[in-house]
């Protein structure tokens, strides 16, 4: 029997695998970091609970897109990736938008043709690209998983702000007091409106360099 390598015995959670499981939540966020999936993040955040159920599903596909392909990675040939890549994720995509119609419809409809639009993700093609086709299954899918984990993270940030000072709620909750209303405060509207996502983003990413100088370069 063949004895295995120390290789072989890497730790599930080793440095590297926790690098590729965290590193995307900020030293390598997708969003502000490698500027991918903006558009989604304009679209889907004017509300908490929307921007929360894209981010679960984007994490979803990208996980498993991911495993997928690095499973299957040394039996497609190369000419015809991209078509299986895309008939993987379509897939993925398909499940995803019958379990939100089947338990969560009204937020489904919210989200109406965002979630279909999962399909054309650079993060997810980006991801399959430049790393599962490269790697194993595992590794794969913490990479997947961390990179999706970190694109949610902005989404539900940015839908915070653009929620709270829009609409005065969270989740659809009211939580700005009435007696603020009373006292002459009112909603800021145009926090709901697509171009203030874009701006948010901006400063998210203006701190976020702040915070990590050596980013400034990249």
């Amino acid at each position: 029997m063949k004895k295995m390598s120390k290789k072989d015995k890497e730790p599930l959670f080793s440095a590297k695998n926790r690098k590729l499981l965290l590193g995307p939540l900020s030293s390598d966020n997708p969003v502000v970091v490698q500027i991918l999936g903006i558009c989604s993040a304009l679209a889907v955040t004017a509300k908490l609970q929307p921007a929360f159920v894209m981010a679960l599903s984007v994490t979803v596909v990208t996980a498993f897109a991911n495993l997928i392909m690095s499973l299957l990675r040394n039996s497609v040939p190369a000419r015809i990736r991209i078509i299986v890549q895309l008939v993987v994720i379509a897939f993925l995509v398909i499940l995803v938008d019958q379990v939100l119609k089947a338990y969560v419809y009204d937020v489904s409809k919210q989200l109406s043709v965002y979630v279909g639009l999962i399909i054309t993700n650079c993060i997810l093609m980006g991801r399959v690209e430049a790393f599962a086709l490269g790697n194993k299954p595992w590794p794969s899918f913490l990479d997947g998983l961390g990179n999706g984990v970190g694109y949610g993270l902005i989404l539900l940030l940015v839908a915070f702000f653009r929620e709270l000072l829009g609409a005065g709620t969270l989740w659809g909750y009211q939580v700005i007091p009435q007696s603020f209303y009373d006292a002459g405060y009112s909603n800021n509207g145009i926090m709901l409106l697509p171009p203030m996502a874009l701006i948010i983003i901006g400063v998210i990413i203006w701190v976020h360099r702040s915070w990590k100088k050596d980013l400034i370069e990249k």
